[in-house]
């Protein structure tokens, strides 16, 4: 039997609080740092709005405020309904267009080295509205795969 807790493999982060209308103009998640993680998943949600889209990047950041950002590939997934999940496809540096659709889920993964690449260790999501029609929604991050026991999970073991 495995003794895999979900919370001491993947640290949950906020990236942009539930919004009537979240993806409004041009939206940027929380920048994380990836330096103690292998992967981050971007979990966009949305209920309400069924008409509204979004083109979605990844920006590799140099530092927190960022300073200077940088397009990356990045794998995704949309779901159609809340455990219908959808095919995993390859986006370029350019991102992609969400479909439009209420009560949605849009996984984003990024591996830390299209980062590292560019010797950069942090990381955000940018939202640029297309379809102008509220979206009622929001994202969470998860830093997952750490790779050290450290600081990433401060007072906890990895069994």
């Amino acid at each position: 039997m495995n003794n895999y807790r979900f919370s001491e493999w993947n640290h949950p982060v906020i990236g942009l609080s539930p919004l009537a209308d979240a993806f409004a103009g041009t939206v940027y998640t929380d920048v994380v740092n990836m330096e103690n993680f292998e992967r981050v998943a971007f979990h966009v949600y949305s209920g309400g709005g069924a008409t509204g889209t979004s083109l979605f990047t990844v920006e590799a950041c140099d530092d927190t405020v960022p300073t200077t950002v940088s397009a990356i590939a990045f794998m995704y997934r949309e779901m159609s309904s809340n455990d219908v999940g959808g095919t995993l496809t390859a986006a370029t540096s350019a991102g992609f267009t969400c479909t439009a659709g209420s009560n949605r889920n849009i996984l984003i993964e990024v591996n830390a080295q299209a980062l590292a690449n560019l010797g950069y260790s942090y990381v955000r999501l940018k939202a640029v509205e297309q379809t102008d029609s509220p979206v009622t929604g929001g994202v969470n991050i998860y830093l997952t795969e750490p790779k050290s026991t450290g600081s990433a999970f401060t007072g906890t073991t990895l069994t």
